[in-house]
């Protein structure tokens, strides 16, 4: 077996060796990692919930596009065209002037007002679904379509679509900054972790040395037990995350349901466990070697 991963070897199972002598030590570690790394994925994930929850409460974003008064039947099948070759576009349907007067006719009120105007005061109209519902988007698709050439008025109403864009935003900033935050105090714990083991294991460390022992071998074990606590912690958090997810489905079912909503809480996906346990790890390697970094100098 290759001589470095040989070391690797050793220094990992050293590592499970020192987790396991020490159990309750080791388990307050992990579950305050966990309970620390928990509440930013949470966070996350209650706000992608959010999203998919609101998003399915709303209604999708639409751009109307009036036409001009005088705009020929040519004018109109072209601008149907260039509607259905546009990229930005979902989908679109048109109103014709006729039918906009009849429906108008129907509300309480209008109908005679109506019937006093000597032509029918509505022209043909276009209503467009996006494919980007992102307000930026939306602004510069209507943007473009109210400078085609038989088009008079665009209207837009994206004050949902910036409101939501905006919780959203503040929501992930709130979670970026805990996150940030937690994190941190992650470091914190493995850095104090690994500065009582260096000194407990002091000894041991300058007999290694005087045998002729690298620091890159003295340095190994103590990375591998960072690495290892912080996966752990990122299981732990998972673990937490799941847990919370499955006893909360049933009343957000409920909850959804009484507003006439099918929505399920959505857990964390594979991609996004793996993504939490990779960091979770890389927190408790980077805590480990600030230690490092910081006692074995002193002997």
């Amino acid at each position: 077996m290759n001589a470095w991963l040989t070391q690797h070897r050793h220094a990992l199972m050293l590592s499970l060796g020192r987790l396991a002598a020490t159990p309750l030590n080791t388990l307050l570690s992990i579950l305050a990692m966990g309970i620390a790394l928990a509440l930013p994925a949470g966070g996350q994930l209650l706000l992608d919930n959010a999203r998919l929850a609101l998003g399915g409460a709303t209604a999708p974003p639409q751009i109307s596009v009036f036409l001009a008064l005088d705009a020929s039947q040519g004018e109109v099948a072209a601008i149907g065209q260039r509607l259905a070759a546009t990229p930005g576009v979902s989908a679109f349907r048109m109103i014709p002037r006729a039918e906009a007067l009849s429906h108008m006719r129907a509300t309480e009120g209008l109908a005679a007002v109506l019937d006093s105007l000597p032509d029918n005061p509505f022209p043909d109209a276009y209503v467009v679904t996006p494919r980007d519902d992102a307000p930026h988007a939306l602004e510069q698709l209507a943007t473009d379509i109210s400078a085609w050439s038989g088009v008079a008025h665009v209207q837009l109403d994206s004050a949902w679509a910036r409101r939501l864009d905006a919780l959203l935003r503040l929501g992930r900033a709130a979670v970026g900054l805990l996150a940030g935050l937690l994190g941190i105090g992650v470091v914190a714990i493995t850095f104090n972790i690994i500065r009582l083991q260096v000194l407990t294991q002091r000894g041991e460390i300058e007999v290694s040395r005087l045998l002729g022992a690298t620091d890159s071998f003295i340095r190994r074990p103590f990375l591998w037990f960072g690495l290892l606590q912080g996966l752990l912690g990122g299981l732990t958090a998972w673990a937490l995350v799941f847990a919370a997810t499955l006893a909360l489905r049933g009343p957000v079912t409920d909850l959804a349901s009484l507003y006439g909503l099918h929505f399920v809480l959505h857990g964390p996906g594979p991609e996004i466990a793996t993504l939490w346990l990779g960091l979770a790890a890389s927190l408790g390697w980077l805590g480990a070697g600030l230690s490092l970094r910081q006692y074995l100098r002193s002997f």
